[in-house]
């Protein structure tokens, strides 16, 4: 195999997974990043099993065990009245149907398990404060020069054509609340998502089960082009409004937590990932999704794994790397999709949901993410 030179633009967990899946294909990498300290934001975040079996197979379990959760069950319930409406087995179940696990973790410890596995990687390097414009990257040296610098990347203009970023109208709320104040509601060692009219929310164990992350999503406004804002008390009665029909415990614990951020959920229109030549998107600078399918850090996971593995094909490789990314990409968008129409169900439509999930088996339940959970990336 040929040695190539890659070239990664950021170092969030896109651009390191991508720099892991190069180096453990021989070649040497280099990521620039533009910020002088790399500082996850946000608070928790899924892995589902089409992820950890990549991250698996790059090392990364043992570290993994250290930090994330393994819930063994995620659960569907009422946020009016808590009331349990379906689920689905995780835990030995994921293991076994799916062939890898189903975890939770907060993002911050799963970049410093990436970073850590990077900088102790000979074939890569990182350069911090280090800003790539557009018109730097045809002067890149690389066989081939990975863009993942987010939404709001500037360097995806080089690709003619690529996705356009625009405001979805929804917003998520996060915020963390210490798991024995939340375990009278829910079971703090698994997931669950509350559901209630044209809003949702998302509770699963972080920091070795010590608090609960929770992620409200409702629709909202966007004060401007950025992931995160401080919420001040005006924002948080807004939040409070817009769940103003939930259970009151449920309310409770949004009215007491002692910080929160508010984040404007955009998406990028469909578009190219790869120029045909020797620059390629991947994560959320290709396809920045909203997150009602859990899918965001998986999808860039898997687009990290997959261009690894096509580039030692050439050019067709790469052609055809962004026509089967950009079709399951587009799957996982209808499903995101589907679960934000059934999650924020009103009237006699949130009724008939309620009423078809509580009578379908979960294993019936689990069968419908068979595509998306068991699917397996080239060569595991």
């Amino acid at each position: 195999m040929t040695k190539s030179r890659i070239d990664i633009v950021g170092a969030g967990m896109a651009g390191l997974t991508a720099a892991l899946a190069f180096a453990q294909k021989g070649h040497e990498v280099v990521i620039r990043e533009q910020t002088e300290t790399l500082n996850e934001v946000g608070a928790g975040l899924q892995l589902s099993p089409n992820a950890t079996r990549i991250l698996f197979a790059l090392g990364l379990e043992t570290a993994l065990e250290t930090k994330w959760h393994r819930p063994s069950v995620v659960a569907l319930n009422s946020g009016t009245s808590l009331a349990p409406i379906a689920h689905v087995p995780a835990g030995s179940f994921a293991l076994s149907r799916w062939g890898a696990p189903y975890g939770v973790i907060h993002r911050a410890d799963l970049q410093s398990i990436l970073l850590d596995a990077v900088n102790t990687n000979p074939a890569c390097s990182l350069e911090l404060g280090c800003r790539v414009e557009p018109e730097d990257i045809s002067a890149l040296e690389g066989d081939l020069t990975v863009i993942a610098d987010g939404v709001w990347s500037t360097s995806r203009a080089i690709i003619t054509n690529a996705g356009k970023p625009a405001f979805t109208g929804q917003v998520a709320w996060r915020f963390l609340v210490d798991a024995e104040k939340a375990a009278p509601i829910l079971n703090p060692s698994n997931v669950t998502a509350f559901l209630g009219p044209d809003s949702h929310l998302v509770a699963y164990p972080v920091g070795n089960g010590t608090s609960v992350n929770m992620v409200a999503i409702t629709a909202g406004n966007a004060p401007g082009n950025d992931w995160a804002f401080a919420t001040s008390q005006e924002n948080r009665g807004r939040l409070l409004e817009r769940f103003r029909r939930w259970h009151p415990d449920l309310r409770k614990l949004m009215s007491n937590a002692p910080t929160m951020s508010y984040w404007p959920i955009f998406q990028l229109s469909d578009g190219r990932y790869h120029d045909g030549g020797k620059v390629a998107l991947i994560g959320d600078a290709a396809h920045a999704m909203a997150p009602f399918a859990a899918q965001g850090a998986a999808m860039a996971i898997e687009d990290a794994w997959e261009l690894a593995a096509a580039h030692k094909l050439g050019r067709l490789a790469l052609l055809n790397w962004e026509k089967t990314r950009r079709a399951r990409i587009g799957k996982a968008r209808n499903r995101a999709a589907f679960n934000r129409f059934a999650y924020h169900a009103r009237g006699p439509f949130r009724f008939g949901r309620d009423v078809i999930l509580s009578l379908r088996k979960a294993e019936d339940v689990a069968a419908d993410l068979d595509w998306l959970y068991g699917w397996r990336a080239t060569g595991l």
